[in-house]
């Protein structure tokens, strides 16, 4: 996709579509600059009730060179204008894409959308812009032996970026150059997450890990079964026991021998497969459970994020990988397991898989004393029943840091919900027979699920993202940029904490 930058009147712009923007019930932003050179016909329309400007409502305009350069004109609505919000112009951005996509368009020009409305500079806009236009164009379709197309053919090839002030063409270069990067690594991690699980094992993971860091300069290293086992990660191990695809432990290092800076450990849940194991899922619906990997695919995808912006922190990422399946040789309910940390752990559930293997990922994080770790998990089917598909759950052991995640899941756009994680909570995973028990039943699973967790997390201050529910697209979920499948969920989020937490560092200093 090539993007560009532009100054120049919006009147003047001979494109082959320009998009613009309005409000309910009223014409402004740049759609107001239009209306004027058209002779008020947008008024025209919203008057005669043809267009409304309700949210995402759209309306095409072919001007015949009559005060407009553009062929032709797409008007979008922003809603009311005391609701816009910023992943609202991430929506919006999204569906004039996916519109002009659909007409077999190879390029357009956009305006800013939110630009006098919204109390973000130009280049937060021109971030989100970019973010809803890459993000609804991405499509999976490697495995079509006859690919999808528009109706006419074709992909969308260029996107511009239209401003009438010059003075801030810099601030938007940034905030397109920033949303390319953050968008491309998402639809990474979307690939990661929707190739199936034949393809996507945890080797394969790995391979694309060690790819990826050759391209924007990561430090990779990938643990296998025998380090794995010098390393006493028996709790991780006993998950990979049956299957017969090898397990990794993948290990990715940004500004890895600069230990001066500030240290931020990313964990991601990388189960490739998730049967359930011994305690076996549903037939229906089990294969989604390809995507139970996508905590890890967004903590690979970030990571190649921080490397291209070159962050100036030490930031490393760990993906525990494996299958978890059925077998002679699998985890059974009852068996008792010791992590790498010490701590002795009763299995009721094989299907609560994701925590014993984030248990040795968690205790390997403190080695590198980190000052902050977040680890991302689609670990609970109690989260989706709590939260549904719009929010994922958030639970930590420090309030600053809760915090700093729950600013930038606003600005991302990837929101995520608070639940407590007080003392009654950890209780309940005391084991009868073992240190802890890896399951406290039903009620307050997601809680319970992060109360194990917790154990392994006592030296460091940390977050763990429940993202069970939004990791994956579902029917009553209807955002522009979230195409069917794989969300990619995480990544935004992750590469706004990292950027927020370098420039509160700056700003202190």
């Amino acid at each position: 996709m090539e993007l560009e930058v532009k100054a120049g009147k919006v009147k003047d712009e001979s494109a082959e579509v320009l998009v613009v923007s309005t409000t309910e019930k009223e014409v402004n932003g740049s759609a107001k600059i239009v209306d004027e050179a058209l002779g008020r016909g947008i008024s025209r329309l919203v008057e005669e009730g043809d267009f409304k400007g309700r949210f995402n409502e759209t309306a095409w305009l072919y001007p015949r060179g009559e005060g407009i350069a553009a062929k032709r004109l797409l008007l979008i609505g922003l809603g009311k204008k005391e609701n816009l919000t910023l992943d609202k112009v991430r929506e919006v951005s999204g569906a004039a894409a996916r519109e002009i996509l659909g007409k077999g368009l190879k390029r357009f020009v956009t305006t800013l959308h939110g630009v006098g409305l919204l109390p973000y500079p130009p280049e937060v806009l021109a971030q989100t812009v970019i973010e809803g236009s890459l993000l609804a164009l991405y499509k999976f379709d490697q495995y079509k032996s006859k690919k999808e197309s528009s109706e006419e053919g074709g992909e969308v090839e260029q996107i511009t970026l239209l401003s009438e002030e010059e003075k801030e063409l810099p601030g938007i270069e940034r905030g397109a150059r920033i949303g390319q990067i953050v968008s491309e690594a998402t639809n990474f991690a979307r690939d990661l997450s929707n190739h199936p699980g034949n393809v996507a094992t945890p080797t394969m993971l790995a391979q694309e890990a060690e790819k990826m860091a050759r391209e924007v300069g990561l430090r990779c290293r990938i643990l296998y079964k025998p380090e794995m086992e010098e390393l006493k990660m028996r709790s991780f191990l006993s998950v990979a026991r049956g299957s017969e695809e090898p397990p990794t432990f993948i290990i990715l290092e940004h500004n890895a021998d600069k230990k001066d800076l500030e240290t931020i450990v990313l964990v991601g849940k990388g189960v490739t497969f998730d049967s359930g194991g011994i305690s076996l899922k549903p037939a229906e619906g089990m294969d989604a459970m390809k995507m139970d990997m996508s905590g890890g695919a967004a903590v690979i995808a970030a990571m190649k994020c921080v490397a291209v912006l070159n962050l100036p922190l030490r930031v490393i990422g760990l993906v525990p990988a494996t299958e978890n399946l059925p077998s002679g040789s699998a985890n059974k309910p009852g068996d008792i397991v010791t992590a790498s940390s010490g701590t002795t752990i009763e299995i009721l559930n094989t299907d609560a898989e994701g925590r014993l293997i984030l248990a040795d990922a968690l205790t390997y994080a403190k080695r590198y004393n980190p000052q902050a770790v977040i680890d991302l998990a689609t670990l609970t089917g109690a989260c989706v029943v709590a939260l549904g598909h719009i929010a994922s759950a958030m639970l930590g052991n420090n309030r600053d840091l809760l915090e700093k995640v729950r600013a930038a899941s606003e600005l991302s756009g990837e929101r995520v919900w608070e639940l407590p994680l007080w003392d009654d909570y950890k209780e309940l995973i005391k084991g009868d027979v073992a240190d802890i028990k890896n399951t406290a039943g039903r009620e307050g699973g997601t809680i319970t699920g992060a109360a194990f967790l917790s154990r392994f997390t006592e030296e460091y201050p940390w977050v763990h993202l429940d993202i069970a529910g939004t990791a994956w697209t579902n029917k009553g979920v209807k955002k522009s940029y979230l195409p069917k499948g794989a969300t990619g969920v995480g990544v935004r989020l992750l590469v706004q904490f990292l950027r927020d937490w370098r420039k509160q560092k700056t700003e202190k200093r």
